[in-house]
């Protein structure tokens, strides 16, 4: 699979590129594309706890509570989270050098810890989310899941997430160019899957996602608990109603699916 993607990444272009939907709008669902976020709380679940373990190895009495972090997720970049908080507890240095130097200290030992903590924790997945996922392999509709995270952690948490033998394809950071774009993982699922942006429907834990899933041309959702207009979950939530979302959205004209 890496052979093919990165192959499809250096040649700059996919055999979809030439594709775009018609005028009426009307495409069935062919894949279902889960960013790792939509599919569990990951980010308070896994990266937190491996933040807090990264500032007790520097010698920090500093730990993030879930809704600390969660405000925090604001801010795009782990970096600027991890300095904000610095500044905000008054814990700084002589010079913006030297804090910046801490800062990615820091950011290295949590992602040195990320693995080993991801894996320890108890990581539950969305509900309804195995429906969901059971009820797209029956109907022959391909699922796939998108990280930016390591193959070693990602591989087990999707399993330990759905099962086995439901996700056509896994997309890693280790399937992709060092400095790909947000949403290279997304256009890789779908050329390893097959299927055009156009007939797919992406859910993602972020905006960041969604915007990203929008510039690829697909349909995307929201699901996070914490943001107005997003799906909290995936409870009661079925292939035929992912058919309508999708549908929706392209008669709205938009790239976006209401919840």
């Amino acid at each position: 699979m890496v052979q093919t993607v990165q192959g499809a990444w250096r040649a700059g272009r996919f055999w979809w590129d030439s594709s775009r939907p018609g005028e009426s709008g009307a495409h069935p669902v062919r894949a279902v594309i889960f960013d790792l976020d939509s599919l569990a709380e990951v980010e308070c679940g896994g990266h937190r706890l491996a933040f807090n373990a990264a500032f007790a190895a520097h010698g920090l009495s500093l730990t993030w509570s879930a809704a600390r972090y969660r405000k925090l997720l604001a801010l795009p970049d782990e970096r600027q989270r991890v300095a904000a908080e610095l500044r905000a507890r008054g814990i700084s240095t002589e010079c913006d050098v030297l804090l910046r130097l801490l800062v990615e200290r820091i950011c290295a030992t949590k992602a040195r810890l990320l693995d080993d903590v991801i894996l320890a924790a108890n990581i539950d997945a969305r509900r309804g989310l195995v429906d969901l996922v059971t009820d797209a392999f029956t109907a022959g509709v391909a699922v796939g899941v998108v990280s930016t995270g390591r193959r070693r952690w990602v591989d087990p948490l999707v399993r330990q997430l759905v099962g086995d033998g439901l996700i056509q394809t896994i997309v890693t950071a280790d399937d992709l160019p060092v400095a790909a774009s947000h949403g290279a993982g997304l256009r890789a699922a779908l050329a390893e899957i097959g299927a055009p942006p156009h007939d797919a429907l992406v859910f993602t834990g972020s905006p960041a996602g969604l915007r990203a899933a929008a510039a690829a041309g697909a349909v995307g959702v929201l699901v996070d608990p914490e943001a107005v207009g997003a799906r909290a979950d995936f409870d009661g939530l079925t292939i035929t109603d992912c058919q309508r979302l999708h549908a929706a959205s392209w008669v709205r004209g938009g790239r976006s699916a209401a919840a």
